[in-house]
């Protein structure tokens, strides 16, 4: 037995006690997904499939995993989400009616199309554009994805230095313009993100074989993409739907508008009805989003890491669809409360900043000050929430859990596994941000050259552009993080099953089980009552 098998379970476990039956490779098969050449191979002696005892392991479906109660969790929350998406379907329904049966202002395609429209808002040639967005963002989401693969180190050491790049260039630009509030609260952030390059460089190696581990389970189980091609779909329709929504709201209730002699029309109509539709667009995308979440950490992640690969025999038949079945029914309420929370923290942090851009423009700096640090302070927060309802949402997937037993045993899992490990799953997630970011700005300045070449005749003045390039910029942000997100699916998955079972990524992922080890070998013992 290994030192570290010494330390770990105190002594030689007795030989009448038995790991419970995970399925083990065969003598002559190869490993699954197992390292390829690129992997780096630790020196570090672990520990052997084949050893007996060992309290750390537990039986696959123990504590009701992939078998929850037939019950539907958060049932309240499940009708909210119901009631306001019902309420979304009837708004675009009557505002979309209106703006058909106008001919959608007119417009159409190209530059001849553009200028054939009407001048009051906006007409049908931005349904033309941001389409054209949509195919692009959906292109360029995939390429991203296809080159993280093939250039995993080199892609993250490019973003970090790109978030560090990002974080001086923002704080240069506020003490240029004097908008002072900013400038601070930038400064530090840049300080603290020159410091911290150093500790993130440093855990480049591991986070970099864990995305590759990751990638290469998916690409023997094709249902990882196909969720993440059906979930970029449909968030790829909601955009456009929303898109078609919100054009149709300003057609209908700007005043000056054609359809303003059959109903009231109000600029605060306008701002209300927006507001609502993007409520309701932000929290079914989220939803949208993190159903697919569950669906791959329960299905295809969670089964290879509990069952081991397809080919042993052990994994239960058709887990994706499985683990759809309860994200999508019984789990949804739960999903959905979490969604919800992110989405105010979403909403409340856009309000504050059009607080500050109104006390900029009025000139008090102070109200702009403290508006700015609000906003940001509000948007750590939702950075944290999201960070950790990935986890719950994990738990919901696994054990059928509602969204508060869930949050209470990922906090636990998080204590005891220590944060420190998670700087990992962190570089992984800022890879592939970066990666949505840089989609978002690509389909935004596609939407800016199309304006200008185009020159529509409702934005003469150029009092549509900024409405239009962040319509276009939410759309590729959206797309990407949605293809994204069944990677990190992954990556999320491993970490929740080395909390629970950290032996069992000795067999699966041997290199990747070793490094880890010889980094954090507290992260390697089971968190116990999880």
């Amino acid at each position: 037995m290994s030192q570290w098998n010494k330390e770990q379970w105190g002594a030689a476990p007795p030989p009448s006690q038995g790991y419970p039956q995970y399925p083990q490779h065969p003598q002559n098969a190869a490993p699954y997904p197992g390292p390829t050449p690129n992997y780096a191979e630790p020196s570090y002696s672990q520990p052997q499939a084949n050893v007996g005892g060992g309290g750390e392991y537990k039986q696959s479906y123990e504590g009701e995993r992939f078998k929850p109660k037939k019950k539907i969790n958060d049932p309240f929350f499940l009708v909210f989400f119901v009631l306001q998406f019902l309420g979304f379907v009837a708004l675009s329904a009557v505002a979309i009616h209106s703006w058909v049966s106008d001919g959608g202002l007119g417009g159409g395609l190209g530059k001849s199309g553009a200028s054939s429209g009407s001048a009051v808002t906006l007409n049908q040639s931005t349904v033309y554009l941001l389409l054209l967005v949509t195919a692009a963002a959906v292109l360029l989401s995939a390429l991203y994805l296809i080159l993280i693969r093939a250039f995993t180190r080199i892609i993250m050491h490019i973003t970090l230095l790109l978030s560090i790049a990002l974080n001086i260039g923002i704080c240069v630009y506020y003490w240029i313009t004097k908008y002072y509030s900013g400038a601070i609260i930038f400064t530090i952030i840049a300080l603290f993100s020159i410091l911290s390059y150093w500790g993130y460089k440093s855990r480049i190696p591991l986070a970099s074989l864990l995305l590759q581990v990751v990638m290469d389970v998916s690409k023997h189980h094709t249902s990882v993409y196909v969720v993440a091609f059906v979930a970029l779909i449909m968030q790829a329709a909601l955009s456009v739907w929303f898109v078609f929504t919100c054009i149709a709201i300003y057609g209908k209730w700007t005043p000056g508008s054609s359809s303003c002699s059959t109903s009231s029309c109000s600029s605060g109509k306008v701002a209300g009805l927006i507001f609502y539709a993007t409520f309701s667009y932000l929290w079914t995308s989220q939803v949208i989003a993190n159903v697919a979440l569950a669906t791959l950490a329960g299905g295809p992640y969670g089964a290879w890491y509990y069952f081991g690969p397809k080919e042993m025999g052990e994994m239960p038949n058709h887990p994706t669809l499985s683990a759809f079945g309860r994200a999508s029914t019984l789990s949804l309420g739960s999903i959905a409360f979490g969604s919800l929370i992110v989405t105010l923290l979403e909403l409340l942090k856009m309000i504050l900043h059009a607080v500050q851009n109104s006390a900029n423009a009025d000139g008090h700096p102070i109200e702009a000050c403290l508006a700015c640090c609000a906003a940001c302070f509000v948007g750590c927060i939702e950075s944290a929430v999201e960070y950790f309802n990935r986890y719950a949402y994990i738990e919901i997937a696994l054990y059928g859990k509602s969204y508060l037993g869930a949050s209470k045993d990922t906090w636990r899992l998080f204590k005891d596994r220590g944060i420190d490990a998670l700087v990992n799953d962190s570089l992984v997630g800022m890879t592939l941000t970066w990666g949505a970011y840089a989609v978002g700005m690509l389909s935004s300045l596609f939407a800016y050259l199309y304006l200008r070449i185009t020159d529509p005749s409702y934005n003469s003045g150029g009092q549509y552009t900024a409405p239009v390039i962040l319509f276009a910029f939410l759309i590729g942000l959206m797309c990407s993080l949605t293809l994204s997100s069944a990677v990190e699916a992954g990556v999320s998955t491993i970490f929740v099953g080395l909390g629970e079972d950290p032996q069992v990524l000795s067999i699966r992922a041997p290199a990747l089980f070793g490094m880890i080890a010889e980094t954090y070998p507290h992260v390697v013992r089971g968190v116990p009552g999880v």
